[in-house]
């Protein structure tokens, strides 16, 4: 939320707004984002007349805690909390109130990384306070847990050479953010750029000794923030103001950051310096690579510069190098779907294609099943764009277009290495499905992907492509198509209440059906994690015959349910009686199906 259309101007805390004993501050987390106050100015009522004005607390339980305050020399508010009577948000909404300023909640707001970066995260931990943002006339928002502390406010505003616009925040919110700026600031002592050439620029080798250089801190600081959340993209969009910066973690696009309009050009050139990319050229897109090291784990990062209405645009896909292959058992497959699949995987030959949208999970799926072929006993080679994942004992070749390497002529070369097991990221066109088919038909087992919408598609698919009939009835074993439903937070989920007759028309009869609702742990989304859905289809004589005969998908996938296929619907249905994932979600991920 842009603090500048927001926040109006509120006085500085002087020596002479500073509480009295009683009121002392202790605050604290969630609400609804950024609050303005509720009246004008500093209040003239005592912290207990406004948490009673505010319908907090009844006046007698306030007046209770007053009195305890006073005989135990400590805050009411914190009396307050520590009785459960209030909540570490409520308290610190109340000081906001008390004293004119507004109250910030951190566990959504948007931050300003650039304001963030002004100071270390040493420093803000010990004066209990973050610069967050900046108003419209360039004053730094400082969000404090005790936003009467003056000389903070002064240390603060001497260190930073800005004005000061103090914020009141939760403690528990604050300490949260505090806790992941540390474990930021450490991971930028672990940044490295991938080796540099010989030949490197020199202006590139200084800017490197310089860690420090606030952009550079900005850039690595946004890199290791969405390393440690787990997001597979970042986007930084250029606005008409200030610059965005998106995270994409479990799928889903979020607010991240955002950067100062004077500060986005110096953040886009710094990285394209690191990916070897024409800082001079801003008309064209561009894309390249860099490697870095965060928290000990080796990450590639692809970039992709784009020229849009308001200035280049990046989009940085995360591939984290430390992610592990697991077994086929994570994948999160029925039981019955697990026994086709390893079913097609164990055969020494024909092919097995894994289909679905951009960002579905399917080369997971396929690293799983290197993961069980991987015996030592069988030579596997694979050719991929890029390799996403490092696996000991198989050979992995990544194309290189620029070069000649293509998915075909990478095939091509691999048949000729004697391999057991082929993996072929995607098919993309008729030369390289062709030669897919024909090594499994030749005594390869060949693993590939495909963009379609479900699994009998894919047939139609690779006749579509050129691709004959009696070809593709005699290669493919196996289809199996998928997506990834985000799954709920198992410390916030709650129970929905839904009607028998409604459950009944989404298939959900009997079922008790759970509902996102958002805690600090899930970061207010209601999701932590995803699941995924499946439908895998075995090509059996019946579903042969249908393609030689140039059957319609449609009647190809009646024939593959008979036989036993649960499709990705159905798939999600179970998955929401099981209590992993919500309707809504379901709904989101398959209405296109429908």
């Amino acid at each position: 939320m842009p603090i500048n259309r927001v926040m109006r101007d509120t006085a500085m805390p002087t020596a002479a707004s500073l509480p009295e004993s009683e009121e002392e501050i202790a605050i604290g987390p969630p609400g609804d984002g950024l609050y303005p106050p509720l009246h004008a100015g500093r209040s003239a009522r005592m912290i207990g007349e406004v948490i009673v004005d505010l319908g907090f607390a009844d006046r007698d339980t306030v007046e209770q805690a007053v009195s305890a305050a006073r005989a135990q020399g400590r805050p009411t508010g914190q009396v307050l909390v520590e009785r459960g009577v209030l909540r570490h948000d409520q308290l610190a909404r109340a000081v906001a109130e008390r004293f004119g300023l507004d109250y910030i909640d951190l566990s959504v707001y948007d931050l300003d990384m650039g304001a963030v970066n002004l100071i270390r995260s040493e420093t803000a931990k010990r004066y209990q306070a973050v610069p967050v943002g900046y108003t419209d006339d360039g004053t730094l928002l400082l969000a404090m847990a005790d936003p009467t502390n003056v000389l903070t406010i002064d240390d603060v505003a001497m260190m930073t050479g800005r004005r000061i616009k103090v914020a009141a925040a939760s403690v528990e919110d604050l300490n949260l953010l505090l806790t992941r700026l540390a474990q930021m600031d450490d991971s930028i002592e672990d940044i490295v750029d991938d080796e540099p050439d010989d030949d490197s620029e020199p202006d590139l080798l200084a800017e490197e000794a310089d860690r420090d250089a606030p952009v550079i801190k900005l850039v690595h600081s946004i890199v290791a923030q969405a390393v440690q959340q787990g997001a597979s993209d970042i986007h930084i969009n250029p606005e008409e103001g200030d610059t965005r910066v998106l995270f994409r973690v479990d799928g889903v696009l979020s607010p991240a950051a955002t950067v100062k309009r004077r500060m986005a050009m110096s953040v886009v050139s710094r990285i394209k310096i690191m990916g070897d990319l024409n800082i001079a050229e801003k008309r064209l897109p561009q894309d390249g690579r860099f490697a870095l090291t965060v928290d000990g784990r080796r990450v590639d990062i692809r970039v992709v510069t784009l020229p849009l209405v308001h200035g280049e645009g990046v989009v940085l896909r995360i591939l984290d190098r430390g992610v592990t292959v697991e077994g086929l058992e994570s994948l999160g497959m029925a039981q019955d779907e697990m026994k086709r699949f390893s079913s097609a995987i164990a055969k020494p030959n024909g092919a097995v294609l894994v289909t679905g949208p951009t960002g579905s999970g399917k080369s997971t799926t396929l690293y799983a099943a290197l993961n069980v072929l991987n015996d030592g006993e069988r030579s596997i080679l694979t050719i991929e764009d890029p390799v996403e994942q490092r696996m000991q004992g198989v050979k992995q070749m990544q194309i290189a277009p620029k070069a000649g390497v293509t998915f075909d002529v990478g095939l091509r070369s691999m048949l000729r290495a004697d391999p057991d097991v082929i993996m072929v990221g995607e098919i993309r066109d008729r030369e390289t499905a062709h030669i897919a088919v024909e090594a499994a038909l030749t005594g390869h087992l060949v693993l590939s992907t495909l963009h379609t919408r479900d699994a009998p598609s894919a047939l139609g698919r690779l006749m579509d492509m050129g691709i004959e009939p009696f070809l593709v009835s005699s290669a493919i074993d196996c289809v199996v198509a998928q997506r990834l439903v985000r799954m709920l937070c198992k410390h916030c989920k709650r129970a929905m209440k839904i009607s028998e007759e409604v459950l009944a028309e989404h298939g959900l009869s009997g079922a008790e059906p759970y509902e996102a609702v958002g805690c600090s742990r899930c970061g207010g989304s209601g999701y932590r994690g995803r699941v995924g859905l499946y439908e895998v289809m075995s090509v059996s004589e019946e579903i042969r015959t249908l393609i030689l005969e140039h059957g319609s998908v449609d009647a190809i996938a009646t024939v593959a349910v008979e036989q036993g296929m649960c499709r990705l619907r159905d798939d999600g249905l179970v998955k929401i009686r099981e209590g992993l994932t919500s309707i809504a979600e379901i709904e989101r991920m398959t209405s296109s199906l429908l």
